[in-house]
């Protein structure tokens, strides 16, 4: 008897990448094409069926389901996506399930894309040894997801885990989502970036000048941590001050939650040992109602491919995962 195949996609706001894999997590085949969201919500779902049906058509395989990330919210009961704030026209009561589910044969399952990652962390990477889980995914913004009981805990509108927009500076920078002082405002990819370029401009960053050639537009977290590597003092505190920013916030979640494992996944998580050794100082600083060594720190294990392995542990489940 043939094993079990799972499809997995995940909605951006500039392509839609879509995998096949088994029970597992084995992935057997995958592709992306762009999203072309300015042709509307049904074009969209129309070019996702095409994609599945496409790699079902290379692949001899029958997905068992679909598991969607997307980059807003979604109801999961129901199959509808709510609100995608990036995307031209918002995707107000968007009925993706319905619409795709007869052009691909098989059940269809929606979450927004992080808990999708959460969700991914925990039943294919680190996740699997953990009782009580928060992930981040600490990137262009910073979004995350609660698991408990080995449950992802969803809220009532599925946006329990915005980590991101917990206050760690009151009075602090302007934040896209009005408030200030959010962690996102201050441990982004862009907030680290922004300082790294200041740096630059005043002339306190002679390496990072170097290794970007003077241009700003490459500065990001990855220059700035050779930058640092290379000597320029103010780039490491700046990236450790991002830290510092992100391990307030995190020791928040863990006074709320006290979870045995912190999982940072995303891309400034790949700065690797200066972020986290200083968010872990912080956590070990902040914690004091419990022993902080009980909560472990962990970069992801899945890494960039937390959010489609998410989609297809959505699929496994049959969307039971809450």
């Amino acid at each position: 008897m043939a094993a079990s195949v799972y499809a997995s996609v995940d909605l951006g706001g500039t392509k839609i990448a879509c995998a096949f894999a088994d029970a597992e997590g084995n992935l057997i085949a995958e592709n992306r094409v762009p999203t072309e969201a300015h042709e509307g919500p049904r074009a969209v779902v129309d070019r996702m069926a095409v994609l599945i049906n496409e790699l079902s058509a290379s692949t001899g395989i029958k997905p068992e389901g679909v598991g969607i990330g997307v980059p807003g919210l979604a109801d999961l009961a129901n199959g509808i996506v709510r609100f995608l704030p990036n995307l031209p026209g918002k995707w107000p009561d968007v009925p993706v399930r319905d619409w795709l589910a007869p052009q691909v044969g098989c059940p269809v399952y929606l979450l927004n894309d992080v808990r999708t990652a959460t969700l991914g962390e925990l039943v294919f990477g680190h996740g699997r040894s953990a009782n009580t889980m928060a992930f981040f995914a600490v990137g262009t913004g910073i979004g995350g997801g609660a698991v408990i009981n080995k449950r992802l805990h969803l809220g009532a509108m599925g946006a329990a885990g915005e980590f991101g927009h917990l206050v760690v500076l009151p009075g602090g920078p302007l934040c896209g989502c009005g408030a200030h002082g959010c962690m996102e405002s201050l441990a982004s990819g862009p907030a680290i970036s922004a300082e790294g370029m200041r740096l630059m401009l005043i002339g306190n960053a002679p390496n990072l000048h170097r290794i970007v050639e003077g241009d700003l537009n490459r500065v990001n977290p990855g220059t700035m941590l050779q930058a640092a590597l290379d000597g320029d003092a103010p780039v490491r505190d700046a990236i450790e001050r991002a830290a510092y920013y992100l391990g307030l916030g995190i020791s928040q979640v863990a006074h709320t939650l006290h979870p045995d494992l912190v999982v940072i996944g995303g891309g400034v998580a790949n700065i690797g040992d200066i972020l986290f050794a200083k968010v872990r100082a912080t956590l070990d600083e902040q914690i004091n109602m419990f022993p902080p060594e009980s909560v472990a720190l962990k970069p992801s294990l899945l890494g960039d491919r937390a959010g489609m392995l998410g989609g297809i542990a959505l699929a496994l489940k049959q969307g039971d995962v809450a």
